[in-house]
């Protein structure tokens, strides 16, 4: 149940005959504090007075501001930073009786508005120490709306303070106090200056004391002619415009920003809309402009846009009939994101009007991803994070956990951020954001719990949201336990094309995930050049969240530096603040350093591995040797998987990892990665922006690319083991491994075991990873026992199954010697390398190797090959009957004539009388 800010705020009183009602929120300054205004009743004389008080979020205590002889229509406030000055805003009927200017009464007239409903502002500054708290009329009444922000300093001394007051579509004026002394608060002078003209909008950032606001900038002009003759007025043109003003505590302000914006409909200045006086953010506009702009203090600076729209405009006439309550529109929203230079758009069509216009999103920044939440309809999850482009984005229905009766959920500031602290959060949680509704003060957690995510995998039938999710557990949260529950939700489908997919998604974001732990500082500018997911930059997809249809697409930013003030024309160039770093995230955004793409060296393993023979390599001259520094042990790897407890890490593989070759293909592929990337990452690493590149040298590029590709390796382990426990298959569990652990499965774990083992392997052909020492042998056999013999052999003949020696000595020793098993034994070596064959040949005892093995030796002879005679005696004794081989006494032997004839091309000791007598005798059977 959610916690009442109302409630809370009247429990802390403490006051006796007094009964406080009709709670407002008037706003909130840069120390998270929130000012409240309430009205108190007494009791006793039933005299009824608003008062404004100060709530202190980190202290939980509440102070009485100011108490108010009478009833106010208080509707916003700001409290200076030493507490002595308070200005509010006051919102009253109009009195026609008293208007201030004649000017005012032709608006009035003019104004479709009835003259009793029509509402003025007047902004107020009492002096809160003063002994008669005397009350500064500040400006004159406004039927615009008007807001007051005091500016906060770093170092809270001096005797002026400055604060701002906001006039919709008129001024933006800076007043400067000038207190009597430090000691004595009381005002001596009250200077103003107006710092901005018209703007029809404006927000008040209180972290980073910035205001922006939105103006119609003029457009440059242009000179068109038809000919040389006749000349055309000049065409000037206006565009909305955001622009920025930083604010410091000696110097003055300066414009750090200044973009042009395409607004879906310029708001009309002659006719403003209606007003909603909501005081977070602080902002001033009317209904015609949903904007708000969210920053954060590493650099993120991303501007909502909220807004409803028809695909096509009727005339004004069917426009003002057709926004009936049946009628249909599009909701839609942008998030423009500074530093990545792009916007994101999302647009639901087909919203009734009656639902769309009371339908308010709320954004909100949390680490890595900006959350953007619409009660009742859907949630949406924006990766937003600097570390890549943003790609990798949530679409998930409501959240259960949120009231329903909540309507307008805005953010409060986070006490930790205010503290200039890192915000990591501890728990399992998305998002753990302090929220609160504006109509009824409730204040609700915005939490998105992983279990939630994991459920919304599990339902959700889009690749891309499928990816997003992963890529958080994998590069966010590091957490591969979740990981591997997600990999038993994809078992469930093994079938599926996307299933591929996802084990790339999760081979590189694991490799990713492993490598930037515990780097050292000169080599983690390295990281923006390594891959880090599959899904593409700039995407466009269609997700279905109930019955709402949302298409979500990205759209390019140019040259967006330009549009901000570099920190070399800073009023204090030296001094690091967010635009300085919202700078440096647009100079690590250059299209001249991509990052490395697995794919080249998949292309170049298609010629490499075509023509790779293991046995003619040596192990001493391969990365994977212990002298290459590639090799890592547990204990030396434990301080890149050490993250959250991840049980996974410690288990093992259902197979040995050991080869019998002299070199495997694992480190052939270890070594082209290790040098490709090697060179890859030396080719960019001086292009690295001035801020970033400290002192890459070889030795660390060197460096991070070795433990990168031991990390691929390591990532491949995991995925295997997730798949092994998606199908049932725990190692940890089993009595056995290898060959007799395939046997000891049953039909339908051996099936899905193969299934996802099958899709594991191409998905590390793809992107060009490593397999575990010894996976090939288990995969090929696992083959053999789940396919058709006739299928299985297909799969060795394209390459997809690898038979090394010592699964294909216990295939061969499975197949009995039946006259028919005979051939296939014959087919399956003669699909190995000559070498190998050769190796299983000498150890099947079978008529057919002896012959085969006979022929090859007489043939070495008789071409003039050396050949050696190792001394070695029959291996198989026959009874044989004497004809064909041994003839009779009067007839000359075909085997002595077959010797003599070898015997004068090699002598006796190069002769395997043995094997040649065998294989003779051997013939004369009817064994095929």
């Amino acid at each position: 149940m959610a916690e009442n800010l109302a409630g809370k705020l009247y429990a802390l009183l403490n006051k006796e005959n007094v009964k406080a009602e009709q709670w407002k929120l008037l706003g909130q300054e840069k120390d998270g504090s929130l000012l409240v205004c309430w009205i108190d009743e007494n009791t006793e004389n039933s005299l009824y007075h608003s008062v404004i008080g100060r709530y202190d979020r980190c202290k939980n205590s509440l102070q009485i501001i100011h108490e108010f002889p009478t009833i106010l229509n208080i509707v916003q406030a700001s409290i200076n930073q030493n507490h002595t000055l308070l200005g509010y805003i006051v919102k009253k009927p109009l009195d026609l009786k008293n208007l201030t200017t004649p000017n005012d009464d032709d608006t009035v007239k003019n104004n479709s508005q009835d003259p009793d409903e029509v509402e003025i502002y007047q902004t107020y500054v009492i002096e809160l120490d003063a002994a008669d708290k005397k009350i500064h009329n500040i400006d004159t009444e406004r039927r615009k709306q008007v807001r007051i922000q005091f500016l906060y300093k770093h170092k809270n001394n001096g005797i002026h303070d400055k604060f701002l007051v906001m006039i919709h579509q008129e001024c933006i004026t800076m007043y400067t106090v000038t207190f009597e002394s430090s000691d004595i608060n009381t005002i001596k002078s009250l200077k103003n200056e107006i710092i901005v003209k018209t703007f029809f909008w404006a927000q008040w950032d209180t972290i980073n004391q910035v205001l922006y606001h939105i103006h119609n900038r003029r457009a440059p002009t242009s000179l068109v002619t038809e000919n040389d003759n006749e000349a055309r007025p000049k065409i000037t043109n206006t565009c909305p415009t955001l622009s920025g003003f930083q604010f410091h505590d000696e110097l003055p302000h300066e414009t750090v920003l200044n973009i042009p914006l395409n607004l879906p409909q310029t708001p009309n200045t002659g006719n403003c809309g209606t007003y909603e006086d909501d005081v977070i953010p602080l902002r001033v506009h009317d209904c015609s402009l949903d904007l708000i702009v969210i920053s954060d203090t590493k650099g993120v600076v991303c501007v909502c846009h909220h807004y409803l729209y028809q695909p096509y405009q009727p005339p004004q006439n069917v426009l003002n009939a057709s926004l009936s309550d049946s009628n249909r529109v599009h909701f839609a929203y942008s998030v423009t994101l500074l530093h990545h230079s792009c916007v994101i758009h999302c647009v639901i069509p087909g919203i009734p009007w009656s639902q769309a216009k009371l339908m308010r999103p709320t954004f909100s920044i949390t680490d890595d991803y900006m959350i953007v939440f619409v009660q009742g309809s859907f949630t949406h999850v924006l990766e937003i994070g600097v570390t890549h482009d943003p790609s990798c984005h949530i679409l998930c229905g409501p959240l259960s956990a949120i009231s329903q009766t909540a309507s307008y959920l805005v953010p409060l500031l986070d006490l930790n951020q205010t503290k200039h602290q890192k915000k990591y959060s501890d728990n399992d949680d998305v998002c753990n954001t302090l929220t609160i509704d504006l109509p009824t003060l409730d204040l609700v957690t915005l939490t998105i719990p992983t279990d939630f995510l994991v459920d919304v995998f599990k339902k959700e039938s889009s690749i891309y949201v499928r990816l997003g999710i992963l890529h958080y557990f994998l590069c966010h949260r590091h957490d591969f336990d979740k990981v591997a529950a997600l990999v038993a939700i994809i078992a469930d489908k093994p079938s599926s094309l996307n299933v591929v997919k996802y084990m790339q998604e999760i081979l590189m974001g694991t490799s990713y995930s492993l490598v930037q732990k515990n780097l050292l500082p000169d080599t983690i500018p390295l990281l923006s050049l390594l891959p880090i997911t599959t899904v593409e930059e700039c995407i466009f997809y269609d997700s279905k969240i109930n019955d709402l249809n949302i298409t979500l697409s990205h759209e390019k930013l140019l040259n967006t530096s330009v549009m901000l003030l570099s920190p070399q024309q800073r009023l204090m160039p030296y001094r690091s603040d967010l635009w300085t770093r919202l700078w440096d995230n647009l100079g690590k955004k250059s299209e001249n350093k991509p990052r490395f793409n697995p794919s080249k060296i998949s292309d170049k393993l298609l010629m490499s591995l075509a023509y790779y023979q293991p046995e003619a390599l040596s192990r001493s001259s391969t990365p994977m040797s212990p002298s290459g520094g590639l090799v890592l042990t547990a204990s030396s790897f434990s301080d890149i998987t050490s993250n959250r407890g991840n049980k996974l890490l410690d288990s093992t593989l259902p197979f040995v990892e050991i080869e019998s070759c002299t070199a495997s293909k694992q480190e052939h592929i270890v070594a082209v990665n290790l040098r490709e990337l090697s060179m890859y990452l030396l080719k960019y690493a001086t292009k690295m922006p001035a801020t970033a590149y400290v002192s890459c040298t070889p030795l660390q590029v060197h460096a991070i690319a070795t433990r990168y590709v031991a990390a691929q390796l390591e990532s491949s382990r995991l995925l295997c083991q997730m798949i092994c426990r998606a199908a049932n298959v725990d190692p940890r569990l089993e009595q056995e491994r290898g060959f007799v652990l395939i046997d000891q499965l049953d039909e339908t774990r051996r099936n899905l075991l193969f299934m996802l083992m099958e899709r594991y392997r191409y998905a590390i052909e793809v992107v060009a990873f490593p397999v575990p020492q010894g996976f090939a042998s288990f995969f090929t056999y696992l083959g053999y026992r789940s396919l058709k013999y006739s299928m299985f052999l297909q799969y060795i003949e394209r390459s997809v199954f690898e038979l090394q020696v010592d699964v294909t000595k216990f295939i061969i020793a499975d197949i009995s010697d039946t006259k028919e098993n005979t051939v296939k034994k014959l087919h399956l070596l003669s699909l190995l390398p000559k070498s190998r064959a050769k190796r299983l040949l000498n150890q099947w005892l079978h008529p057919v190797s002896f012959m085969i093995r006979a022929r090859e030796h007489a043939t070495n002879i008789l071409s003039g090959e050396a050949c050696q005679n190792r001394g070695r005696t029959s291996q198989h004794c026959h009874l044989h009957s004497g004809i064909a081989a041994f003839p009779s006494a009067d007839r000359l032997s075909p085997l002595d004539t077959f010797l003599d004839l070898l015997t004068a091309k090699a002598s006796l000791a190069e002769l395997d009388f043995g094997l040649l007598i065998e294989a003779t005798v051997t013939s004369t059977e009817d064994f095929l």
